[in-house]
């Protein structure tokens, strides 16, 4: 199994802070929520937990070893490349295969079986702007799958699918924790979080908390999370760690 430790890590737009000297720990095998606010900096935390983006100051340590997969949003993608569904899944197998060497029989077949285990079997040539908004999501879950890593980071996974579709991913995210896998999502729905998520971050450029999900969820750290965002600076001076 494996984790990612935080120490002392501060993240920057452009010299200006975007997630403040946060320290704290994804335990390997955990299953954690990231909320706040709107601009708290989670998909940020996210990128830069998996590489994507760079640390001003502070570490991000892994805790054993392993590859890191990221969900991003699906509004950030463009689907309008001309593509089928299996052809995407498969793009997951890169760390295997190499970026240049196809994936063979044996890796068509894992993306066939992960386009099944998320509900599209039948979808393999189907092109991806022909999806819906749960269609596409489910396509993304498959990528995941097949890329099989130990430490997984979802960004508004269930955000704009149906309530079945957003059950079924559900049952992949517990699936990947009783696996022992380490999975961080960030999501704007608390009800969700508090039935689903073991361990919460709530972030609002900085840990307001961070803990046992239903210590962290308490209305005072809540309202301080509400009460700092809305004290947030687009103009505050860069940071200094950055310069």
């Amino acid at each position: 199994m494996a984790g990612l430790g935080l120490r002392d890590v501060t993240l920057t737009h452009d010299r200006h802070p975007a997630v403040h000297h946060v320290s704290g720990h994804f335990a390997p095998g955990s299953l954690t929520a990231v909320v706040g606010p709107n601009g708290a900096g989670k998909t940020t935390l996210l990128r830069a937990l998996a590489g994507l983006h760079p640390v001003a100051s502070g570490r991000i340590e892994p805790d054993g070893t392993g590859r890191v997969a990221l969900l991003p949003q699906a509004t950030t993608l463009d689907r309008g490349f001309p593509i089928g569904c299996l052809e995407v899944v498969a793009l997951g197998l890169w760390h295997a295969c190499g970026a240049f060497r196809a994936v063979g029989t044996e890796g068509l077949a894992r993306a066939e079986a992960a386009l099944d285990a998320v509900g599209l079997r039948g979808f393999e040539r189907r092109p991806v702007g022909s999806l819906s908004a749960g269609q596409f999501q489910r396509l993304l879950f498959a990528r995941l799958v097949v890329q099989d890593a130990p430490i997984l980071l979802l960004d508004e996974p269930f955000n704009a699918v149906d309530a079945r579709t957003e059950a079924d991913l559900l049952a992949i995210v517990a699936s990947w924790h009783a696996q022992g896998r380490t999975v961080v999502l960030v999501s704007h729905d608390l009800d969700l979080v508090r039935e689903h998520c073991p361990a919460t971050l709530l972030l609002a450029r900085h840990a307001v908390a961070w803990g046992p999900t239903a210590q962290v969820l308490q209305p005072g750290a809540m309202r301080q999370a509400r009460l700092e965002a809305e004290a947030w600076a687009d103009a505050a001076p860069p940071c200094r760690v950055a310069a």
